[in-house]
């Protein structure tokens, strides 16, 4: 709540007082991605916050709508964006319901009392530097144009104004200074837990190590787990906008050491690790080993497959071969997405049930079985999994994941352009790719597959780096097919070509 920000996050009514200067400065149309708004926090003033406050009540009437839920997620700057968002809805006549800090799920949950219309202030798995904004507009995500229209709106909006940035409410912010503690919305967290407990059946308890990695979603999480009769081993589950060891991502295997060694220590059931907004999740088992993407997914599509057979799996480009595969040998419909988590959620919707589950490699997974809620929340696909694992009493998490084959894999990687059109470099893997041995999709930048995996190489939306990935049933099969990218480059694109093979 905003009176429990320290003085360091003053709060004080003053009329028409003047927050900022009018600049000359660019507007960073930069940080309007494909799927939401996300940038670094010096690009992100109160002035281009409050302009982006217009453009979205924009949108929200001209679809009709006049209320909302506002969230905000663990970062510093996130009470103070989230606070100028609502003082605007407010002067244009909305009714606003402000949540407080809380998970980006407990936004979309929340939703549910204002015809499916929500904002969230939050740069999910990011570091400290950065903050954004995703929303929902009856229950739909915001598609590419949409988001462009907001930039476009937003950037108007400051040249059309002839006075000085200036709002109703003060907030005298520092992020460097910045010290206080973020409060939950109890009232929030309950409702959210009584739709969790009416949901998921655990037929017997885990010992679960939580590792909330300071962002918005641990706490709550720890106590719904609680709720289920579990004991759970709480790490980083309060809120702490400073991020003391690294930033909230838990798809980077370095920032998972603690919950390992916690696991080990207390000879754990499970691991749950959860990003900064709570969307994502990661699993490691009792063994301490980090449960990929791509073998989880195979785990859900088993899962929905088995009450919903015949049905269609959705998955991103990013996600292996193999995922693809095991859904064909359920006897699913295997359906590849371009990436993210907006597109995820689209398609689903629209899917009518004919998708029962969709996921991404990036860690989101959402279910349209006719259980839960229709959007990516991390902390409901791990009870689904603790659900199911329940089932089968003499099982442990490693033995259930055995059925799924290990892969040799490459992170995402981020590489540079080396001052090349990205285009270019994208026609020319195409027309070099189209003489290969392999299948060749277009959905989301340039992706192979072949029969023993897949490449796939990507531009940015946000800067000037490609983002990579290999993956094959055999260290030799991804090394070959590492190889196959690089020489498709190595003659006009030769600094690309290396940074390909250096990819890990």
């Amino acid at each position: 709540m905003y009176n429990h920000l320290k003085l360091t996050i003053g709060v004080v009514k003053v009329v028409q007082r003047m927050l900022m200067k009018r600049s000359n400065k660019i507007f960073p149309f930069h940080i309007f991605r494909a799927y939401d708004i996300r940038g670094k926090v010096e690009q992100m003033d109160g002035e281009v916050i409050y302009a982006i406050a217009h453009a979205l009540v924009q949108q929200y009437k001209t679809q009709g709508q006049s209320e909302i839920v506002i969230g905000y997620d663990a970062r510093l700057s996130s009470p103070y964006f989230a606070k100028i968002i609502e003082d605007v809805f407010r002067t244009q006549n909305f009714k606003v319901k402000t949540l407080d800090c809380c998970s980006t799920p407990q936004m979309y949950f929340a939703a549910r009392e204002t015809q499916g219309n929500g904002i969230m202030v939050t740069a999910s798995h990011n570091p400290i530097s950065d903050n954004g904004i995703k929303w929902i507009v009856q229950f739909e995500p915001p598609c590419p144009d949409k988001i462009q229209q907001v930039a476009q709106d937003a950037n108007q909006f400051i040249k059309n104004q002839k006075d000085p940035f200036k709002v109703q409410t003060e907030l005298i912010f520092d992020v460097k200074k910045s010290q206080y503690n973020h409060v939950i919305n109890l009232e929030l967290c309950q409702s959210y837990q009584k739709a969790m407990l009416e949901d998921i059946q655990l037929k017997r308890p885990f010992k679960v190590v939580l590792d909330g990695l300071n962002g918005s979603a641990g706490a709550c999480a720890a106590l719904v787990l609680k709720k289920m009769g579990c004991e759970v081993i709480a790490l980083r589950c309060q809120a702490n906008g400073h991020f003391p060891d690294h930033a909230p991502d838990p798809s980077q295997s370095a920032h998972l050491g603690k919950m390992k060694q916690q696991i080990m220590m207390h000879q754990a059931d499970l691991g749950i690790a959860l990003d900064g907004d709570g969307d994502r999740v990661v699993l490691m088992d009792e063994t301490g080993k980090i449960i990929s993407a791509d073998r989880l997914l195979s785990l859900f599509a088993q899962m929905c497959l088995q009450s919903h057979p015949g049905q269609e799996i959705v998955f991103d480009v990013k996600c292996s071969t193999m995922v693809g595969q095991i859904i064909k040998k359920m006897g699913g419909k295997p359906h590849m997405l371009r990436t993210g988590s907006s597109f995820l959620r689209q398609y689903l919707r629209k899917s009518k049930g004919r998708a029962v589950f969709g996921g991404e490699y990036a860690g989101h997974y959402v279910f349209n079985d006719g259980r839960g809620f229709g959007y990516d929340d991390g902390l409901y696909a791990a009870l689904r999994v603790m659900e199911y694992l329940s089932e089968k009493p003499s099982q442990s998490l490693s033995q259930l994941m055995s059925a799924f084959p290990e892969r040799f894999y490459t992170e995402d990687t981020y590489i540079s352009t080396h001052n090349t059109n990205p285009q270019a470099v994208l026609q020319e893997i195409e027309r070099r790719g189209n003489s290969c041995d392999a299948e060749l999709s277009k959905i989301d930048g340039i992706r192979l597959d072949f029969k023993n995996g897949f490449g796939i190489i990507r531009a940015s939306n946000t800067g000037e780096f490609f983002t990579v990935r290999f993956d094959a049933d055999h260290p030799t099969h991804l090394n070959n097919i590492r190889q196959t990218f690089a020489s498709m480059l190595s003659d006009r694109y030769p600094m690309i070509a290396q940074d390909i093979l250096l990819a890990h």
